[in-house]
């Protein structure tokens, strides 16, 4: 029999984190985190990565995994999450994943694309363009060729834009429609998904929050301490938030502003600005879980509330996998 896994899906700042970690203390589960940065430690602000109560309370996976000056790929995460789910299993625990990568859901629920080796002549000639012609150039380029890509790729991870726009060039398609093929067709585990939709006026209005909070709570400090360490990763350095105030403290442009450094406010408000639109493109992507069922969440709606909500889901013989006719 599968090992079944609950999947707490959502936009960032729609509250996933906080439900999945009402379910775990209420299921007796422990929680798998499907998040590209919690992975890194001291990046702990930024991320939104619970702290030491929480992490006593509840049994966490894929925190603080590796150091903010190494590179971080899905395939090591399908590794080490693999690995997480046999351990919980064989504890007897429910496994809970929650977080806003949603290519590492996809990697854990239906297989990962893996496509074609590296090019490193391609890759080398890309890397001179983007410290020619800046990353936005080439973010554009892969725009044209692959626009869902584009959507849900940063303007500024060349990482990732460096190996769609590989996959086009050695296979001919882009590598939306390649990881497309395999959707569904090779379910791992016994996938559960519960996901929490709100209005996009009150998710714009949690993201300026959550932003303010993190201020308030030593971001800029947070980030000053990683840049006193050894150069940290391009991934790391690319990290929602993170690159933004590195601008700021380096002096720098920030990446489509203005061709000066940008001030506190201004690097803050950027901040704000390219995490809505991260939301944007997370809304896109999810759409293709069309086995999920959401839950959509008002403003005023209580945790209490959303947690009764999600409970019955994942207590129901009716979240079983099947065809979610309620798309968005």
């Amino acid at each position: 029999m599968a090992t079944r896994l609950d999947f707490i899906l959502g936009c960032t700042a729609s509250g996933k984190g906080e439900l999945a970690h009402a379910l775990a203390r209420r299921l007796d589960a422990e929680i798998i985190s499907v998040d590209a940065m919690k992975v890194y430690r001291r990046m702990d602000i930024g991320t939104g990565k619970p702290g030491p109560e929480r992490r006593g309370q509840v049994r966490y996976h894929l925190l603080d995994v590796v150091e903010p000056q190494e590179s971080f790929s899905v395939g090591r995460y399908r590794d080490l999450a693999e690995r997480a789910i046999a351990e919980v299993t064989a504890r007897g625990k429910r496994g809970i994943l929650a977080g806003g990568t949603t290519l590492y859901v996809k990697a854990i629920s239906e297989g990962l694309f893996e496509g074609p080796p590296a090019d490193a002549e391609f890759r080398a000639r890309l890397r001179e363009r983007a410290a020619a012609e800046g990353t936005a150039t080439l973010h554009a380029e892969l725009a044209r060729i692959d626009p869902e890509a584009a959507a849900r790729i940063h303007p500024n991870d060349l990482r990732r834009i460096e190996r769609a726009l590989e996959v086009h060039e050695l296979t001919g398609q882009p590598i939306t429609a390649l990881q497309t093929q395999w959707d569904g067709q090779h379910p791992r585990y016994d996938c559960h998904f519960v996901g929490l939709r709100r209005e996009k006026a009150d998710q714009s209005r949690r993201i300026n929050a959550r932003v303010k909070s993190m201020m308030e709570a030593g971001f800029l400090e947070e980030v000053r301490a990683l840049l006193a360490e050894p150069p940290l990763s391009e991934q790391a350095r690319q990290a929602l938030g993170y690159a933004e105030l590195i601008a700021y403290l380096q002096g720098s442009p920030l990446a489509g502003g203005a061709d000066r450094p940008p001030s506190l406010e201004e690097a803050v408000e950027a901040i704000k600005i390219n995490t809505r639109k991260f939301a944007k493109a997370q809304r896109t992507w999810l759409k293709r879980f069309r086995h999920a069922h959401w839950i959509d969440v008002a403003p005023d709606d209580t945790a209490a509330k959303i947690e009764h909500a999600a409970l019955a889901l994942l207590v129901s013989e009716e979240v079983k996998p099947r065809m979610n006719t309620d798309e968005h």
